[in-house]
């Protein structure tokens, strides 16, 4: 579908939802990014992986990317307060090799892989080169990043810290992470915003989800105005 149609179809089926969902979906798609994107790595408590589900929805991070090698993913609805609706998740479950699939994937889009880990004195949330795409990669909460994101990383962050503890619960780490590099992005000239291709796709999905039947009623609106493509 070219991106006048899907503009088309997107500004009927704004007719649809309430006037105050439209600005809504409108300024927060203006707002969403993938120059930076989150991997979780077999994060076996349910309630941090979906607070940092809940922590990407705020800051504006349109994927999450979920490996799950022991652990399955499961949301708690009381923590991520429905931000599953509006995130794009990718689970990375199958085959010999989640985390070396879902790495390969990151790389092939263009991501720069960064491990976050306290014991590696390599820079820190602050210094981080913001100039190209990145994918952060949270390990567990006892053991970290494992040791295969450790060869397949192309650099290394630690958030600093100046007490007798060495890391942060895995979603506090996230939270600060996210916060801090989207305030630089926000004080960057960096070109860091979804297309608007992206951002009219994204708003189709959003109304899909929040419409009954949203797909098989898109899909109505796209045979009566465009017919059989």
């Amino acid at each position: 579908m070219s991106l006048e149609k899907d503009k088309i179809v997107l500004e009927e089926l704004y007719k649809i939802i309430t006037p105050s969902k439209k600005e809504m979906f409108d300024r927060i798609a203006a707002q969403r990014t993938r120059h930076l994107t989150i991997a979780l790595e077999n994060v076996y408590q349910e309630h941090n992986a979906s607070a940092v589900l809940r922590t990407c929805d705020c800051f504006g991070i349109q994927d999450l990317h979920v490996i799950e090698k022991d652990n399955q993913y499961k949301v708690q609805r009381d923590i991520a307060l429905g931000a599953g609706r509006w995130v794009d998740m990718f689970n990375y479950d199958q085959g010999g090799n989640p985390t070396l699939d879902c790495i390969l994937k990151l790389k092939s889009q263009g991501y720069r892989i960064i491990a976050t880990t306290p014991h590696t004195n390599d820079q820190t949330i602050h210094d981080i080169d913001l100039s190209k795409p990145a994918a952060l990669i949270f390990g567990t909460e006892r053991r970290g990043i494992s040791e295969e994101v450790i060869e397949q990383a192309d650099e290394f962050v630690k958030i600093p810290m100046y007490g007798f503890t060495e890391s942060f619960n895995i979603s506090v780490s996230a939270a600060i992470t996210l916060h801090t590099l989207r305030e630089r992005l926000e004080k960057s000239d960096i070109n860091w915003k979804l297309e608007e291709y992206e951002q009219v796709l994204l708003k189709l999905k959003w109304c899909r989800k929040i419409l009954r039947e949203g797909q098989l009623l898109e899909d109505e609106i796209r045979r009566r105005l465009f017919g059989k493509e």
